[in-house]
């Protein structure tokens, strides 16, 4: 049960309720913005601070790493000690983390910062949904959520193209320090306008052991696996490896043991949640690592500007805002298994049309058309994938599952970019040799390809094919609300329900 604002409720419409809407899409769309701009700014990151592939890896996994181990537990935290003081804190440390980004004088000072970066993420993304659903009434909850994802994935659709612009215009490091004036505008508005809550049922206690383990355990791995495209697997990797499974596996007996797990395994006897899941995995951690790898080799190979490389991107998130609701829809009718298998194979024929790019190849005809396919084959995919997640649950533990839905998916896409450069044979300056990288492109997408495949056949296998929306872990709404999701992951659901006792 979620507690009901500290004051009146707020009336959709209102100059209230566009106050707290402006607080809440802006604050999360500095995630947003930086989730989907860094990786245009890739290659020049590296050029400037002379960083390899693994560099470049750690730029991206050190954020990852911090939201996927910590985004469960902010919204508990938030539930605990007040949305808005959390959401407040977020923006604030968000702004901190970004500040460093901008001034890090080496690659090893810009990994720190993003890791930084990530705890606020991992603060201020929760809390700036579970604000809405504590502070407008229940009738318009749904239409306040519609808002915030409807401005949320335009903040997201325009991020690349304007961080192409600094980058190529100024230098990356404006990417991260354009978030400083955009955070004062938050906490003004949040400490005007926006009401505080909290639930007088959440736990007092928090599964802080839980999320040191699973950020050391995946830590480690990535560690390992991103060292071993250096020089091999030797016995510093194979040590880091083997820490990384043992510390997973601790990770799960404290789960399992623990009176508020951030992982509770209790969601897992359920087999269409657990198959949901599994899909979230395959199709999320070929989507981060070709995402990776893409962006670099627009700018790298073809010659793209870092302007060109991240508009070459806009027509997938253009294509889940136009089609995400229209295919939850389509789900409701016909169930979510054929969404769910068709998705993934039309996401991978669009990575096997990337083969075709070349040095000499224009954007109309090789990039575009394998964008509009990979794009259409995910916006099929998500909306159904989520509300299947939720109607696997009661409702109201949907918001955990959510959650942990979201968190597997970053988990996903932190080691698929761990290990997919190890495996196409992507390693030190190599991204600097256009042919080198080329061939370990093509390799890598065949890789891509091949496991978004394992996703849809998953999905055929084991995805039930009745989404019951009248059942107690979906609402109707569930999927036609969710209308944006941030490219490297699932949505949110607002409804972060308190963990079981």
């Amino acid at each position: 049960m979620r507690a009901e604002p500290a004051g009146d409720a707020i009336v959709w419409g209102t100059a209230r309720a566009r106050w707290v809407l402006l607080a809440t899409v802006l604050g999360s769309g500095l995630a947003f913005l930086d989730a989907s701009t860094v990786n245009v700014a890739l290659p020049a990151i590296g050029g400037d601070l002379d960083a390899d592939v693994a560099g470049l890896q750690w730029v991206l996994n050190a954020y990852t790493l911090a939201l996927a181990a910590l985004i469960p537990l902010g919204g508990s935290l938030a539930d605990r000690f007040g949305r808005r003081r959390l959401f407040q804190i977020g923006v604030v440390w968000f702004a901190l983390a970004s500040l460093l980004c901008g001034l890090a004088p080496t690659a090893e000072t810009l990994v720190f910062a993003r890791g930084f970066q990530g705890v606020g993420g991992a603060l201020l993304t929760p809390g700036s949904l579970a604000i809405l659903q504590a502070s407008f009434v229940r009738e318009d909850r749904a239409r306040a959520i519609g808002a915030w994802s409807g401005l949320s994935g335009i903040a997201a659709a325009l991020g690349p193209i304007f961080g192409g612009w600094l980058i190529d215009a100024l230098s990356w490091r404006w990417i991260f320090l354009t978030n400083l004036p955009l955070v004062a505008v938050v906490l003004l508005v949040t400490a005007r306008h926006v009401p505080e809550s909290r639930d007088p049922e959440a736990p007092r206690r928090f599964d802080v052991p839980g999320a040191v383990l699973v950020a050391a355990g995946l830590g480690s791995l990535s560690w390992a696996l991103i060292s071993a495209g250096e020089g091999g697997f030797g016995a510093a990797q194979l040590g880091l490896a083997a820490a990384g499974v043992a510390a997973l596996a601790a990770f799960v007996a404290v789960e399992a043991r623990s009176r508020h797990p951030m992982l509770p395994l209790w969601l897992f006897a359920s087999r269409q949640f657990s198959a949901a899941n599994i899909v979230t995995l395959a199709v999320y951690a070929a989507l981060a690592g070709m995402l990776f790898l893409l962006v670099i080799y627009l700018q790298q190979v073809a010659g793209y500007s870092a302007l060109a490389a991240g508009a070459a991107l806009l027509p997938i998130t253009v294509l889940m805002l136009l089609f995400s609701a229209r295919a939850g829809q389509l789900a409701e009718r016909i169930g979510p298994r054929w969404p769910m298998t068709v998705g993934p194979l039309i996401m991978a024929g669009g990575m096997l049309l990337l083969l075709r790019m070349g040095p000499d190849g224009t954007y109309w005809d090789t990039v575009l058309p394998a964008v509009l396919v990979f794009g259409s084959g995910l916006a099929l995919t998500v909306a159904p994938l989520t509300a299947t997640v939720l109607a696997g649950v009661p409702e109201r533990h949907s918001g955990l599952a959510s959650a942990v839905n979201n968190a597997l998916s970053r988990g996903a896409g932190l080691i698929a970019v761990a290990v997919l450069p190890l495996a196409a044979g992507i390693s030190g300056a190599s991204y600097r040799n256009p042919e080198l990288f080329a061939d370990g492109f093509r390799t890598a997408m065949l890789i891509c390809a091949g496991i978004t495949v394992a996703g849809g056949l998953l999905a055929a296998a084991l995805v039930s094919n009745r989404l019951d929306t009248d059942a107690p872990g979906c609402r109707a709404s569930a999927m036609n609300r969710k209308r944006h999701c941030a490219i490297d992951g699932p949505p949110i659901e607002a409804d972060i329900a308190p963990q079981r006792s």
